[in-house]
């Protein structure tokens, strides 16, 4: 399954939309996902989100699409 992340790349600041990022990665499950990104980074994360197939096509549209491998 394909997740895709929203995260702040600076932990000491608080979450604000205009400087929230996201990344897509591959995991087998939720739980997963958070571990991968616990494990490889020090992001805040504030929210992990599986992609059903239509939002993927949509996501995939995006030039910048790319999966995160750590």
């Amino acid at each position: 399954m394909i997740y895709k992340v929203y995260y702040q790349e600076h932990p000491e600041r608080n979450p604000k939309r205009e400087t929230t990022v996201s990344l897509y990665l591959t995991a087998e499950s939720l739980p997963q996902a958070r571990e991968i990104i616990e494990e490889n980074t020090t992001y805040n994360v504030e929210a992990i989100e599986e992609l059903s197939d239509k939002a993927l096509t949509y996501e995939k549209a995006n030039p910048a699409f790319e999966i995160t491998t750590f």
